[in-house]
């Protein structure tokens, strides 16, 4: 078995769940993959003032130059390699995901990354043999523990690939206190 933290960056409306990032850690072996939604959109992020200071500025930015002549309806850089169209990025999770055997999946407040995890995909049918049909909770463990306390963030708040490591961090520390079997 193998094991993977993941985060996924999003808009939501109450209705939809549109995919801005996705970074997921291996926990055994430190493997790491970042992708940005490239067909994400824009217009209706724009518009919604909490992923504007929270999510887009961990997005890729131009450097050097580029900085001075990227376009200014550009939310982040498009020409950065992590920036991918959304159907590549399922192609990649896949590999990504069984690359190794049996792929069990954590994440923290999960309800949501799941299904944007299963959406790459399209409906839930369509999920690819191998890949979990649920994620285990890291939130659910954490209320088990009386008194555990979570290892801190330093920063990269709301950056998937940064929740992702972090996520890994606080799945450690519950094996440690004996919450979790290692």
């Amino acid at each position: 078995m193998t094991t993977y933290c993941y985060d996924c960056e999003f808009l939501e409306d109450g209705k939809t769940i549109e995919l801005i990032s996705i970074g997921i850690v291996c926990e055994d072996d430190g493997r790491e993959y970042y992708a940005v939604n490239a067909d994400m959109p824009v217009r209706r992020i724009r518009k919604h003032p909490w992923l504007m200071n929270n999510v887009v500025p961990g997005l890729p930015k131009p450097a050097g130059d580029w900085n001075n002549h990227m376009p200014r309806r550009w939310l982040f850089d498009y020409h950065n390699p992590v920036v991918k169209k959304r159907s590549r990025i399922a192609t990649e999770v896949r590999d990504f995901l069984l690359a190794a055997d049996e792929p069990r999946l954590w994440a923290n407040y999960v309800a949501y990354d799941h299904v944007l995890l299963a959406q790459l995909w399209g409906p839930m049918s369509r999920l690819p043999s191998g890949i979990p049909m649920w994620t285990h909770e890291l939130q659910q463990e954490i209320e088990r523990v009386p008194g555990f306390q979570a290892p801190v963030q330093p920063s990269g708040h709301h950056n998937a690939l940064e929740d992702a490591r972090h996520n890994v961090a606080v799945l450690r520390a519950l094996r440690e206190c004996g919450a979790l079997p290692s």
